[in-house]
């Protein structure tokens, strides 16, 4: 079954860095427009950064100027590198594609299984 696969999860204090890693499995992730989305306990998933096939991107306001979206075609993979983690940040991180436009939370073609990040203060 195609899917999405999620990487590089994990904990951190406050004020660090994590980069993620999303990769197609079996499918050329160049052709989708691909979007990072999280769930913080108690909480609805919520849209973080999308990055569509021609590169242009955008990203929630809680991680404007913190979180940067891109992809690497030649290692089809899509990355999410976050700095300045704040605690609510906290949340489990899963990677979408769609074929056509952007994934939402609602609306996907493809779906990773997600990591978890943890951000102490």
């Amino acid at each position: 079954q195609v899917r999405l696969r999620e990487s590089g999860g994990g904990s951190v204090q406050a004020g660090g860095s994590l980069s993620l890693s999303c990769v197609g499995d079996e499918t050329p992730l160049s052709s989708y427009g691909v979007g990072w989305f999280r769930r913080a306990p108690g909480k609805q998933r919520e849209f973080v950064a999308v990055l569509d096939r021609s590169g242009g991107s955008k990203y929630a306001d809680s991680v404007k100027g913190r979180f940067t979206i891109s992809r690497d075609n030649a290692k089809n993979t899509v990355y999410l590198h976050m700095n300045n983690l704040k605690p609510e940040d906290t949340a489990v991180y899963d990677c979408a594609a769609a074929v056509w436009g952007v994934p939402s939370q609602f609306q996907y073609d493809l779906r990773g299984q997600g990591t978890q990040i943890t951000v102490s203060s």
